[in-house]
């Protein structure tokens, strides 16, 4: 039985999974699945954008200060451990 394809029709990706695959000498299945395992990873737990925003129009009214909801939950990074 064959196995199964992924077909995609953007040439940017088609290309850059092609250049990708050549500089790491893997496959192209095998640059295309270690990114989307990445991007599942980084995406698992997120909340989408327009939810982000929906909720903060629900908590905040119309009128949305972003600037001022950011610096109310900025903290000092203490830097590296030497």
């Amino acid at each position: 039985m064959a196995e199964p394809q992924l077909s995609v029709r953007s040439a940017r990706a088609r290309d850059l999974a092609h250049r990708l695959a050549q500089r790491e000498k893997r496959s192209i299945a095998d640059i295309v699945e270690r990114a989307l395992e990445i991007y599942a990873e980084r995406e698992t737990g997120r909340e989408p954008a327009r939810q982000f925003y929906a909720r903060l129009a629900g908590e905040e009214g119309e009128d949305i200060d972003l600037e001022a909801i950011i610096s109310a939950h900025r903290r000092p990074h203490g830097g590296p451990e030497l």
